[in-house]
């Protein structure tokens, strides 16, 4: 049941027709968006206004046909380069335009460019000559027809008649499916049947300029002249019109004007902006240059599919949001910054940041600015009435209000705000900037009693539970519970929490809530328990906010509806008849950015007048207006361009059953977005995604251009979708696009890579065969060559092993001849030894006296002293034993020598006697040298040699 009641209530606000009579308000500023030259690109006037299908806007402007989607601007011109007067769109979406001799249509071409196709050349060259300007064009049952001064042009099946005017035209108006012609002379002048039939009496318009014609009830007609005012005509009679609106347009002149839905008419002006008045003439809304239009003079007025009105002005465009339940008064009648209202005495008062102002609250309510409030010239926190009493918190103090001036100081401090307190009827209590005040209302009004001492904290934010003397105030980041005293001049208690669950960290807000306090956290509402001191949540209420974002303010408004304020904007929960609430956000996410933070105003008089406070000014809004300017909007690829050209989408109809195809070269994208979504029309916003380049939907923004580099080849589908201010998201619109390979990733060129690749699998298995056969000859060859190589090799080793056995026998044999050399050395030195012995002997013979020896004895002494010189003179053992060392020691002498080519041949021998391990002795009796001989003989080899005393000689000399 309850997705039934939901999906009833979105379709109700998203798909509700435009069949409903519009609304204008008689009360404040519409939502005004003035549009300069410089934006749009154009000359200064624009005369008349058109839209499509598509909602785009079209203006008949003197440089040419201006077109406006919501989000850019295009040109078109005439083949002359002259201006257009008219513009009016047919149910095939031709944009028939007509200027000085000239008319014809503007079409949408493949690409979507508007070409301009003419029709003045299907007339005669005579006719062709005096066209003159087209000034109105009609589509009148299944004609399209072009109205000059002298001429009226029917065109259809692409032929083209014409009536000559029986004088001179004016203008010609098609009102309740009857076209009508002012001519000069004859008046009023009907069309039918291909004839034009004068109305009875209307030649009393001959000396006024029509500039439009409304219907009114009982088939009457109203008629908008320049400068005579209006009248009213029922095909007898012709009257003036004696109402307000009537007056206006005879002080203003009248430049034609609408009707909105048959319900009211805007009437243009050339000295004073328009006025929108109801069918009996009264003016509920006048809107001109001190109001916020760029220019008085409205050449041309123009309502949009939404009932929202376009001008088309003397100098620049202005749209004004006029379905909407919301108006403004901003600097124009003289307010700023809005943080409390209050109705009082038949006046409404604002509390600003310029002090307090009034006006009048009167039915209807007057069209004025606001007056400042004598004496308040400060920042004023907060005006309210309590106990009939009109009390203004303002940095200038505690101010009673009487007769539009402040009649009383009541205390000089700055305040924030007022409010009663229970079970102490008649005592106020305020919040200063240093704590708070007791206030007592009695015969001489109210009266300041005394300062509440014990806290001089300060907040915006406090309420007084209705069930128990507590006083809870908020500031961040703590609650404080306080008690006032009996006397009520101070705190009895003050405990200070940081925290009201244990869940959830922080305290969001404290509001008064059904006569109840409560306290907020992340969108949960607790109570404090004074039996229990503690905090419990009311789930009930809580669950109300179930799913909205976490809320900053909650205000309860005289209506019991729940007003709050989430990031910068405003939502309401609104109470029905059951007790039951009902969600309203989306009317007021225009408001997002405007409001004043932690001083949300919020002021309900009844449904049909609330005042919401705002930054620049204050809001009236209309809970009663329906929720019709909630529509779902539209959007549109408005261009896709690539390097080589630029195609219009948003001109072109059907384009998701076409497929644009590109080359490879091309595959740098742009896209822009559009949505014909004018009213707050800076927070429409885009979100797009292509397939299947993007996984996801891109996030929102208003950026309303995308590129895209580099793509590759293959199918695409770029889809965008938009979201208007109150949050409604559009359909989705799509445009399909194919991106060619380059050619070497072309088909083709596949089939080429795989004719090639199979010439090359084919050539080389040959070559590889081929290759193999070499292979194998070589291997054989390679064989051959290393077997002779190998039994080469195995000669070469067998030769060499020969020549190593050889080797081995001749170095076997010269050790033998060395080992014998050696043998030979040690004989001889056995010898030597012998001789030094007989030397000794004939030495010892020689002392011998022979004298005393008998001739016998003396003979054999001789013979054998003889015996042994001779046997000592005769050996060369000495010379034998040099020899064998020499050739013992040859390879050491030869080394020692080239290391050392100054060494002597002494002490090469000496060298090899040390070498052989001799002694000092043995040296000494070899070399026939005294003992000290040989230590000198050392001492000078082991200089030559470069050996220092540490180095050992021997050592030395067995490593060389």
């Amino acid at each position: 049941m309850k997705f039934i009641k939901s999906f009833f209530l979105n379709f109700v606000v998203i798909s509700l027709p435009l069949v409903m009579l519009g609304q204008v308000k008689n009360i404040g500023l519409p939502q005004i968006k003035n549009y300069k030259r410089t934006e749009y690109k154009g000359g200064t006037q624009n005369w008349n206004i058109d839209q499509d299908k598509n909602g785009n806007i079209y203006f008949a402007n003197n440089s040419g046909l201006i077109q406006f989607d919501g989000s850019t601007w295009h040109k078109y011109s005439l083949p002359t380069g002259t201006a257009i007067r008219s513009v009016k769109i047919d149910s095939l979406g031709r944009i028939f335009v007509g200027g000085n001799d000239e008319f014809g249509y503007f079409k949408s071409d493949s690409k979507g460019v508007l070409k301009y196709h003419s029709l003045s050349k299907l007339i005669d060259k005579k006719a062709n000559k005096n066209i003159n300007l087209i000034w109105r064009i009609h589509i009148y049952k299944g004609e399209v027809i072009f109205q000059s001064f002298t001429k009226v042009f029917f065109y259809k099946n692409n032929k083209l008649r014409f009536i000559n005017a029986p004088n001179k035209f004016q203008f010609s108006f098609l009102v309740n499916n009857k076209l009508y012609f002012q001519d000069k002379v004859l008046g009023i002048l009907e069309y039918k049947n291909q004839k034009l039939t004068a109305l009875k009496g209307s030649n009393i318009f001959n000396d006024k300029e029509i500039w439009a014609v409304f219907p009114l009830p009982n088939n009457k007609l109203l008629m908008a002249t320049l400068e005579k005012g209006l009248f009213v005509t029922d095909g007898k009679s012709v009257s003036p019109w004696n109402t307000e609106a009537n007056e206006f347009i005879k002080k203003n002149t009248s430049l034609g004007g609408c009707i909105i839905k048959n319900k009211f008419i805007v009437l243009n002006s050339v000295l004073n902006g328009f006025i929108v008045c109801d069918l009996n003439g009264k003016i509920i809304q006048h809107l001109n240059r001190q109001k916020g239009l760029q220019n008085n003079t409205i050449l041309t007025s123009f309502v949009d599919s939404k009932n929202n009105l376009w001008l088309g002005l003397d100098n620049g465009i202005t749209f004004v949001n006029e379905n909407s339940p919301f108006t403004f008064f901003d600097y124009s009648y003289n307010i700023g910054t809005v943080y409390s209202s209050v109705i009082y005495n038949g006046n409404l008062y604002v509390a600003t940041n310029q002090g307090l102002f009034y006006h009048p609250w009167t039915k209807p309510f007057k069209d004025e600015p606001f007056n400042k409030v004598e004496g308040t010239i400060a920042q004023a926190w907060n005006v309210q009435v309590i106990n009939n009493t009109l009390l203004c918190a303002s940095n200038s103090g505690a101010l009673v209000i009487d007769h539009n001036r402040v009649s009383k100081v009541l205390d000089t401090k700055g305040y924030f705000g007022f409010k009663p307190i229970p079970n102490h009827e008649n005592y106020v209590i305020g919040e200063s900037y240093n704590g708070f005040s007791i206030f007592k209302k009695g015969a001489n009004g109210m009266e300041f009693v005394n300062q509440v001492e014990g806290f001089d904290e300060t907040t915006n934010t406090f309420e007084i539970a209705m069930d128990a003397n507590y006083l809870w105030l908020k500031k961040d980041p703590y609650l404080y519970q306080m008690v006032l005293s009996d006397d009520l001049k101070r705190f009895d208690y003050i405990k200070k929490h940081s925290q009201i669950s244990s869940k959830y960290k922080g305290i969001g807000s404290l509001q008064y809530v059904n006569k109840k306090i409560y306290f907020q956290v992340k969108n949960h509402f607790y109570r404090f328990s004074q039996e229990q001191e503690s905090f419990f949540e009311d789930t009930k209420i809580s669950s109300l906010f179930k799913d909205i974002p976490p809320i900053k303010t909650l205000i309860e408004d005289s209506s019991g509806n729940l007003w709050y304020s989430y990031n910068e904007s405003l939502g309401v929960l609104t109470k029905n008849y059951n007790g039951s609430f009902t969600k309203n956000q989306a009317p007021f996410s225009n408001l997002t950015g405007n409001l004043v933070n932690n001083y949300i105003s919020i002021n309900t008089i009844d449904p049909s007048n609330i005042f919401i406070g705002l930054t620049d000014g204050l809001t009236h809004y209309d809970s009663k207006i329906s929720n019709s300017f909630i529509t779902k909007p539209k959007a549109f690829i408005e261009s896709f361009s690539f390097p080589e050209d630029t195609i219009l989408i948003g001109n072109l109809n059907n384009t998701a059953e076409k497929e644009f195809s590109l080359p490879y070269s091309s595959n740098h994208v742009k896209f822009t977005f559009s949505s014909p979504t004018y009213e707050n029309q800076e927070n429409v916003m885009y979100s797009y995604k292509l397939e299947p380049f993007d996984d996801n939907w891109r996030n929102w923004s208003t950026l309303a251009i995308k590129e895209y580099t580099n793509l590759r080849e293959g199918s695409y589908k770029m889809k965008i979708r938009a979201k208007n201010s109150y949050g409604i998201v559009s359909d989705i619109s799509q445009v399909n696009f194919t991106i060619s390979p380059p050619w070497y990733r072309h088909f083709l060129a596949y089939l080429l890579y795989s004719v090639l690749f199979l010439a090359g699998i084919y050539i080389t298995s040959n070559r590889i065969q081929s290759k193999i056969r070499k292979t194998k000859y070589y291997e054989t060859i390679e064989q051959r060559r290393l077997y002779l190589e190998k039994e080469s090799k195995i000669r070469h080793e067998q030769h060499e092993l020969e020549k190593e056995i050889e080797k081995l026998k001749n170095d076997k044999l010269q050790i033998k001849i060395l080992a014998k050399d050696k043998e030979l050395v040690n004989n001889s030195l056995q010898v030597v030894k012998k001789n030094k012995v007989l030397n000794g002997i004939i030495h010892k013979l020689k002392d011998i006296d022979t004298n005393i020896l008998d001739d016998t004895t003396k003979f054999e002494f001789n013979k054998l002293h003889k015996s042994i010189v001779k046997e000592v003179n005769t050996d060369k053992s000495w010379k034998d034993l040099e020899k064998h060392i020499k050739n013992v020691h040859f390879e050491f002498l030869k080394r020692l020598k080239e290391k050392y080519p100054t060494i002597s041949p002494r002490e090469l021998d000496l060298s090899t006697y040390l070498l052989m391990n001799m002694s000092t002795k043995e040296i000494a009796e070899i070399m026939n040298i005294s003992g000290g001989g040989v230590e000198l003989a050392r001492y000078r080899l082991r200089k030559k040699l470069g050996l220092n005393k540490k180095e050992n000689l021997i050592g030395f000399l067995m490593s060389i």
